[in-house]
């Protein structure tokens, strides 16, 4: 073990890293970028020392679920720095932002400039993540093209790690379960895991639903699916998710996690407090907790020269919602519905690595591992939680991040979407 001097010293914080089962006081090492030691009353000194007394002390965060190719998908997209480093949080997977139409520019002028570690669920659809999707014409199978798609994927598999693809009432009232299956023959094909979006994003077509019963897109939808595939939502306010029209667990969906299939909270606009306890007291446990922050549901400014649509674009886009959030945000919420920190902190870490094939390589703070690590705050009190349907939950407990080391590098978090505590 080096003893001394180390880089940098993170002393004396509260260490959970499930990849290793610490979960205690300890003090963090980093040398030449990466993690040199993990240990209680670590001997040796540092060129800076850190005192960490009384924070949470976290392998680097992973949000799942991000939105984040600015001026291609206009709105929609937020700065990858501003939802990444700047809001602790060191790996970002951006979900179906690029295609295999734009990919090229989106590692050229998101992923290679970034702080932050990006990564990509590619497209299933030739356009993207345009605008956030409002113009569902522009998703059926006609704009799927498989053979490019897969070529794009095996081409790019450092930062592509999976597809992303919507099922949902909007969609499967238009054209069946056609998309749906060409993305499943892309994943396939690809060898990599299709996250499926559930729960009504786009709005019906002038015919209505044309027959297709939301609580039945669920299990024809979990058919397509292999193990690793991911369910999506399971906490949505939206027809056509975990719990049906009756209130209830929708059957199929044990049958699915038996199979393999793994949940991401994909948090942003979808998530209920009331749809949450219902999943959770049916035993419902999600893998991976994406926050699923985008333009439409995070106030701030458009990008320079993206202009609007019509006057009331934000009030008419579908995932209009809250005004600031967070990763740590989303964390809190779990708190608040009782789960606790050693079932939260596996979905923002150890996990996440899993369902992108890079255990070991992030997620983690075992000696020899890149120095990626998240500090957040935990504060005590009375704090108010509010959702998009307006239910609140006063919570004992807010985590906010402090600041992150991406790599060694450190990186305060002081992005101004961070949200604020709100007293109860």
């Amino acid at each position: 073990m080096t003893l001394a001097p180390f880089d940098l010293l993170l002393r004396g914080g509260h260490v959970i890293d499930p990849a290793t089962g610490l979960d205690g006081i300890a003090d963090v090492a980093i040398t030449d970028g990466r993690i040199a030691a993990v240990q209680k009353d670590l001997p040796g000194t540092a060129r800076e020392t850190i005192d960490a007394r009384g924070r949470l002390v976290l392998p680097g965060m992973i949000d799942t679920h991000t939105h984040i190719y600015t001026y291609v998908s206009g709105r929609f997209g937020l700065p990858a720095d501003l939802v990444g480093v700047e809001s602790g949080v060191t790996t970002l997977v951006d979900q179906g932002g690029a295609s295999c139409m734009t990919f090229p520019g989106f590692r050229k002028f998101i992923a290679e400039p970034a702080k932050s570690r990006v990564l990509s669920f590619l497209s299933a659809y030739v356009v993207g993540g345009l605008e956030g999707h409002f113009y569902p014409n522009l998703y059926g199978p006609d704009g799927v093209d498989v053979a490019a798609t897969v070529k794009t994927a095996l081409a790019n598999r450092d930062l592509i790690r999976g597809i992303k693809v919507h099922a949902e009432l909007g969609g499967v009232a238009r054209w069946g379960l056609k998309v749906l299956r060409l993305a499943a023959e892309i994943g396939r094909e690809a060898q990599l895991p299709v996250y499926m979006h559930f729960g009504q994003l786009w709005p019906l077509p002038d015919s209505g639903t044309n027959g297709v019963d939301p609580d039945e897109i669920l299990p024809a939808v979990v058919e397509l699916m292999r193990p690793g595939d991911i369910l999506a939502h399971p906490f949505t306010r939206h027809p056509g998710g975990f719990i049906d029209k009756h209130g209830k667990l929708h059957p199929v969906v044990d049958a699915a996690l038996a199979r393999g299939l793994k949940i991401d909270v994909g948090h942003g606009s979808h998530f209920s407090f009331r749809m949450a306890r219902l999943a959770l007291d049916a035993g419902i446990m999600p893998d991976t907790l994406g926050a699923d922050m985008h333009g439409y549901n995070t106030r701030m400014p458009p990008p320079p020269g993206t202009p609007a649509r019509h006057p009331d674009d934000e009030e008419a886009h579908p995932f209009a919602g809250a005004a600031r959030f967070s990763l740590s945000y989303a964390m809190t919420e779990l708190l608040a519905l009782g789960l606790t920190l050693p079932q939260i902190v596996p979905m923002v870490t150890t996990n996440c690595a899993a369902m992108l094939g890079m255990q070991g390589e992030i997620g983690t703070l075992k000696p020899g591992a890149v120095a990626d690590v998240s500090v957040l705050a935990d504060e005590r009190g009375r704090f108010r939680l509010g959702d998009n349907e307006g239910t609140e939950v006063t919570a004992d407990r807010m985590l906010s991040p402090l600041f992150c080391l991406r790599a060694g590098t450190r990186h305060d978090a002081a992005a101004p979407i961070l949200p604020q505590a709100i007293a109860a």
